[in-house]
């Protein structure tokens, strides 16, 4: 049928089947992850129970891998360091303070503290240890093996893991970002610093928790090498050369729009420093550079943006424009109150140009127990 012949709602039709099969496809390569993880978990519990109970060694788990090799040719995951990381992965996340752990996290109801020790006592093999096991091993599967394997097993702190476990899942982290955000310690400063925004009053339920995930409270440029004060305009243009850096440091789902990002009234011009676009949250992200501390004017400025933004650029399906104000200090006091009146979702977060001391001054400088140890030499000896 040649193209002339073609209904004119053909096109669209053709966009939708190609959604429908592109959904399925991711569906199916989820569906698998999901059960190589159970698997793994069925696996590496059986692994460690005949360990407990049997005393079963290296050559049994090396004899085993053999054979499952036997069995399924070709098969790949079966080695016998694989099948040790197995047994390792059910132990690590069968432990009372994990357990412990997830009985908060997961919202799971039904567990005191006393019953959680009874169970933890005797392992997971009761009715109750037996539920508590399988919602941990189904929160587990949100996120491909090769992340637990090569990533999330460095990370034994609950609280940390489940983090992370869960920002993987929801963003769709790839194993190279999740390493990067773990070697940034995103968890840690997302627990030590408050985040400011006035999000909860300004989205739906739904989207302001996942912008709370997005934001964080703190920034650290230190992949800038800037060790002096700088202008707002170079503060952009490094960020800019960075972009690869900055993009990291901002998390995964941010897309790059554009900077001095123009926005009209009809009679005047303004320009939005780095415009961004969320895949996941499916909304346009502003930022603005400040090199001093936040002001309240700062609120006033972006909640202006942020209106232009949905009128003029915003798309039908798009969730509202949301505003980033990037400073060199902020007071929270002010924020909240600089935020109160604003309709639009804006957040304020502090950054930090250098999180390192220069390597030509390391080994140089005293600790603190030595700068210490000094004054208390030279204070006058009390009477």
């Amino acid at each position: 049928m040649s193209n002339e012949l073609l209904p004119s709602d053909y096109p669209a039709f053709l966009a939708a089947i190609r959604g429908r099969i592109e959904q399925a496809r991711i569906e199916v390569i989820r569906s698998a992850s999901r059960e190589t993880v159970l698997l793994y978990w069925d696996i590496g519990q059986a692994i460690a129970e005949k360990q407990a109970e049997a005393d079963w060694g290296d050559a049994v788990v090396e004899k085993l891998s053999r054979d499952i090799l036997r069995v399924f040719p070709g098969a790949r995951g079966f080695s016998a360091q694989n099948l040790w990381r197995m047994s390792q992965f059910y132990l690590a996340h069968t432990t009372p303070e994990f357990l412990s752990h997830a009985v908060t996290e997961l919202g799971i109801k039904g567990f005191s503290k006393k019953r959680l020790q009874a169970v933890t006592a005797v392992g997971t093999k009761t009715g109750a240890g037996e539920k508590l096991s399988q919602a941990v091993r189904e929160f587990l599967a949100t996120v491909p093996w090769g992340h637990h394997a090569n990533a999330l097993a460095k990370v034994t702190d609950p609280g940390a893991k489940f983090y992370y476990v869960r920002a993987t899942a929801r963003f769709g982290w790839t194993r190279d970002v999740l390493i990067n955000q773990i070697k940034a310690q995103a968890y840690e400063r997302a627990v030590a610093e408050k985040k400011t925004h006035n999000f909860p009053t300004a989205l739906p339920a739904h989207l302001a928790e996942q912008a709370n995930e997005i934001v964080k409270s703190r920034y650290d440029f230190g992949f800038l090498g800037i060790g002096q004060a700088i202008k707002e305009r170079e503060l952009e243009d490094r960020l800019i050369d960075a972009l690869q850096s900055f993009i990291l440091e901002l998390g995964y789902g941010f897309c790059f729009i554009g900077r001095q990002f123009r926005l009209s009234t009809g009679r005047k011009e303004y320009f939005i420093d780095l415009l961004f676009y969320h895949r996941f949250l499916k909304s346009l992200v502003a930022f603005e550079l400040k090199i001093g501390p936040f002001e309240p004017e700062h609120a006033g400025q972006m909640d202006f943006y942020l209106n232009l933004l949905n009128e003029k650029e915003r798309a039908a399906d798009d969730a509202p424009s949301i505003g980033i104000i990037l400073c060199a200090e902020k007071d929270d006091i002010d924020v909240e109150f600089a935020l109160k009146s604003k309709t639009n979702p804006i957040g304020v977060a502090a950054y930090q140009l250098s999180s390192k001391l220069p390597s030509e001054l390391k080994g140089r400088l005293p600790s603190a127990k030595q700068l210490a140890d000094a004054v208390r030499e030279h204070l006058p000896a009390s009477k």
